[in-house]
């Protein structure tokens, strides 16, 4: 998947954590709500000024602390077409792909700046700077490209089930 879009990068430093995805403070409201708050501590204009299709630009250790699931899923919700870092923790990583987010795992994430328009070549995987110069990322496994196709695993699963009780049907 080779996405010809130019998506504006929102830099951060490393060591995001979940609290500043969806700050504890939030978590007793729903995803629209939690949303609104996500990186109000570092960011404090970003849930109301990211656009879909936008890619965050992150340093190493993004998405480091507890397991909620929230913190990939307010991402999601404010149309993040992307996370570009050298490094993730486990279980954000293993979130973000379940809810559909894409994370692009980049040696050299930081050398793209801030308002930077770039190009996600998925199929290689590569990030396309303003300048033309590509930055090779880490292979994504192609269930897992799969996964974002489908906006996630439970719509991956409904779309199989729903496959299989259409091609049942058919036979019937």
């Amino acid at each position: 998947m080779n996405d010809p879009t130019l998506h504006r990068v929102w830099r951060l430093g490393a060591d995001i954590d979940t609290d500043a995805l969806a700050p504890g403070h939030a978590m007793k409201h729903g995803i629209d709500i939690i949303a609104q708050h996500c990186l109000e501590a570092i960011r404090p204009e970003f849930a109301r000024q990211v656009q879909p299709g936008d890619v965050i630009v992150a340093g190493p250790n993004f998405g480091i602390g507890s397991s909620r699931e929230q913190a990939a899923a307010v991402l999601v919700k404010l149309g993040v077409a992307a996370v570009i870092a050298p490094t993730y923790s486990g279980l954000f990583f293993r979130n973000a792909f379940n809810l559909g987010l894409l994370l692009l795992t980049c040696a050299e994430a930081e050398a793209l700046n801030e308002g930077d328009r770039i190009a996600l070549d998925t199929a290689a995987p590569a990030v396309v700077s303003p300048q033309g110069v590509r930055l090779a990322c880490e292979p994504v496994p192609g269930f897992l490209m799969d996964m974002v196709r489908a906006g996630g695993l439970m719509n991956q699963l409904r779309q199989r089930t729903g496959a299989a009780a259409s091609q049942k049907a058919s036979h019937a």
